[in-house]
């Protein structure tokens, strides 16, 4: 990783550490109604709820070296959404999770982050699957990660009965990213 923080670079976007500062940024991504309602449950997170999000990929990268991230418009700056390699609720296979501000939508984005996130994964902690989760009806979600090469697998059933679609990947299994650091 960079003086920066950067963890890579792809050719239109950086992936940096969150840090302080990314609060109103998460807060225009996780607090808005429509990027939210393909997100699982759909549920908005409030502001304050952004701050202790920041606290917990603080945590998280202290704890095993990664988790969530801001993505960087190269061309502007701009934070344009959030991807990382978690463990939600103590899950021992990390999971790629991502949001992107309703601005950044349609421009393949997420694809090309989730690419090199993947590669970055593998080549700097060794991991040798990560899975994915996206709500059945997501299927923008559902084309990027099998453009990345992440396979589907047996859904899975949430405790309320609605369906999780699960993909995974492993090294060598599809599309790589240009991840250069």
């Amino acid at each position: 990783m960079s003086a920066e923080g950067i963890l890579f670079r792809t050719a239109r976007l950086h992936a940096r550490r969150l840090g302080p500062g990314d609060v109103d940024a998460l807060f225009a991504v996780y607090g808005d109604a429509e990027t939210m309602r393909p997100l699982g449950d759909g549920v908005v997170l409030p502001r304050d709820e952004c701050e202790r999000w920041v606290e917990v990929t603080a945590a998280n990268v202290e704890r095993v070296g990664y988790g969530m991230s801001a993505l960087v418009l190269e061309e502007t700056g701009a934070v344009v959404g959030f991807m990382g390699l978690v463990h939600p609720g103590g899950q021992a296979e990390p999971e790629l999770k991502y949001a992107l501000h309703r601005g950044a939508w349609g421009r393949g984005l997420a694809t090309e982050a989730a690419r090199a996130m993947l590669a970055w994964g593998a080549e700097r902690f060794g991991m040798q699957r990560i899975i994915a989760t996206t709500a059945e009806g997501n299927t923008a979600s559902h084309r990027v990660l099998e453009k990345c090469g992440m396979g589907r697998e047996e859904p899975l059933v949430d405790d309320d009965g609605s369906v999780v679609l699960l993909f995974a990947w492993t090294p060598g299994a599809g599309a790589r990213g240009d991840a250069s650091s």
